[in-house]
C-alpha cells in the first residue's frame, strides 16, 4: 500500500498512490460506507496507526475500482510532502562504504563504528515532490544530490532491539539529501578546530534542501528493505545506481541505535544515508534548470527542479 498527501482543491488530502493515479482515500471510504478521521496525516493509516487495518481494507476496494471516478492522474496531482512537520528529521552520514571511499575516507566494519546521525530543520528544508529546490545565493557553486531511503516511525519507542525495530516502522519514503559541499561562511574568520565539521553541517541546512516523497509505502508492503534498488538521475543521466543491501547499518540497526538514546515518535523520519555516485566525487554540481529524479524500487520517483535564489 502506498499513501500520499496531495492537494484536493485548496486543501491537503490523503490518497492511494500509484504511478498512474491518485485515488482519494475519503472517496473510497464514502463509497464503502466507512468512517475515517478527517485528517491529512498519513500516520493513522499506516502500520502502528489507529486506522491501519481500515486503510488496508479500503486499499483493496480501491484496487477493485471503488471510487475510481474520483481518481486523479498522477501527473496532474499536486503532491505534498508525506510528513510535513515531523518532530524529528534525522539523517545518516557515511552509511554506504563505497560513498565513504569515494570521498577519500576509509570504511570501517559495522562492529568497529557507529552510525553518524545529524538533523535538518524540517519546517524549512522539507520540499514537496515537484517543487523547486533553491540554490542559495550565498554559496551557489557546489550543490550536490544524495538519494536516500527514509524510515517513517509508526509507534513511539525507546531502547528497542534490532529484532524488535521493524514493529515500530510505519513505512518508507524517498529523501534527496541536498548538500552544499563547500559552504564556508565568513571566509576571513579565524580558523577553529571544528570549523570543517560545522561547515559541512551548515551546508545541509539551506532552505528547501530536503525534498521528500512522492509517497510512503507501508512497511508491510516491503518484503525486505535491504533489497531495494536506488537510482538518482540528473537531467535523465544516471549518477547513482545502487542497492540498500550496501548499507553498513541496515534499517533495523539504525532504529535500534537511535532509539537507544532518543525516544522516537510517530511520524519521525530517519533517512539512512546515500550510496556512491554523488557529484562531489566527480566535481559535478547542480545548477539552475537541472532536474533530479531520486527513485527507490517499490516507492516511486521524487522529482525536483533547481532554481537560483
Amino acid at each position: 500500500m502506498r499513501l500520499c498527501r496531495f492537494l484536493q482543491g485548496s486543501s491537503p488530502a490523503v490518497g492511494f498512490y500509484s504511478e498512474q493515479q491518485v485515488i482519494p482515500l475519503a472517496a473510497v471510504a464514502q463509497a464503502a460506507g466507512v468512517e475515517i478521521p478527517d485528517t491529512d496525516s498519513l500516520i493513522p493509516f499506516l502500520p502502528g496507526g489507529s486506522h491501519a487495518e481500515t486503510a488496508v481494507s479500503l486499499y483493496k476496494k480501491a484496487n477493485e475500482g471503488s471510487a475510481s471516478e474520483s481518481a486523479i492522474k498522477t501527473g496532474d496531482a499536486t503532491l505534498l510532502v508525506p510528513v510535513p512537520r515531523p518532530e524529528k528529521l534525522l539523517l545518516l552520514a557515511g552509511n554506504y562504504a563505497k560513498h565513504i571511499e569515494e570521498g577519500g575516507g576509509k570504511a570501517e566494519e559495522r562492529a568497529n563504528t557507529i552510525p553518524y546521525v545529524f538533523s535538518k530543520p524540517p519546517t524549512t528544508t522539507l520540499t514537496n515532490p515537484g517543487d523547486p529546490v533553491t540554490i542559495p545565493a550565498i554559496s551557489p557553486d557546489h550543490i550536490d544530490w544524495e538519494c536516500e531511503l527514509a524510515i517513517v516511525i509508526g509507534k513511539r519507542c525507546k531502547g528497542v532491539s534490532e529484532a524488535e525495530a521493524p514493529n515500530y516502522i510505519a513505512g518508507f519514503t524517498v529523501v534527496n539529501d541536498i548538500s552544499n559541499r563547500k559552504f564556508r561562511p565568513n571566509p576571513e574568520r579565524v580558523t577553529r578546530e571544528k570549523d570543517k565539521f560545522f561547515d559541512w553541517l551548515h551546508g545541509k541546512w539551506h532552505d528547501t534542501f530536503c525534498p521528500m516523497g512522492p509517497c510512503i509505502v507501508s512497511s508491510e508492503s516491503i518484503a525486505d528493505p535491504q533489497q531495494l534498488k536506488l537510482e538518482l538521475r540528473v537531467n535523465g543521466n544516471v549518477e547513482q545506481s545502487s542497492s540498500t543491501s550496501e548499507m553498513v547499518f541496515p534499517v533495523a540497526a539504525v532504529v535500534e541505535f537511535v532509539s537507544s538514546f532518543v525516544t522516537l515518535e510517530p511520524g519521525d523520519i530517519i533517512s539512512t544515508g546515500t550510496p556512491a555516485g554523488v557529484g562531489m566525487a566527480k566535481n559535478k554540481y547542480l545548477k539552475p534548470g537541472d532536474v533530479t529524479e531520486a527513485e527507490i524500487e517499490g516507492i516511486g520517483i521524487l522529482r525536483n527542479t533547481f532554481v537560483a535564489e
